[in-house]
């Protein structure tokens, strides 16, 4: 059974940072493009970012040069490294993998930036 469970959300200033991370198992976790979705409230779910299995990334233009994603195929791990936050990147962050015969989502970790 696949399991994906974020980490890493919490309260922040505008300007600040965080890290979310994403611990993934039942799956082999290296032949997967990875992604990170947010969905804030009253808003549809958008895809925030996305690393294929070579390492490529993929972002929303609304957090390009902020935001940055990575893998650790060794620890079945996917982070996001969220720099110079706004109050507008307050969502609920969901990791996600798109399989053969499956779409696998986290449960979700929030993230609220103050003004």
């Amino acid at each position: 059974q696949v399991q994906l469970v974020e980490s890493g959300g919490g309260l922040v200033q505008a300007g600040g940072s965080l890290r979310l991370s994403c611990a993934a198992s039942g799956i082999i976790f290296s032949i997967y493009t990875m992604n990170w979705y947010r969905q804030a409230p009253g808003k549809q779910r958008e895809l925030v970012a996305a690393i294929t299995t070579s390492g490529s990334t993929n972002y929303a233009d609304s957090v390009k040069g902020r935001f940055t994603i990575s893998r650790d195929n060794a620890k079945n791990t996917v982070y996001l490294q969220m720099n110079s936050l706004k109050p507008e990147d307050t969502a609920v962050y969901y990791c996600n993998v798109q399989m053969v015969f499956q779409t696998a989502w986290g449960q979700g970790t929030q993230v609220t930036v103050s003004s």
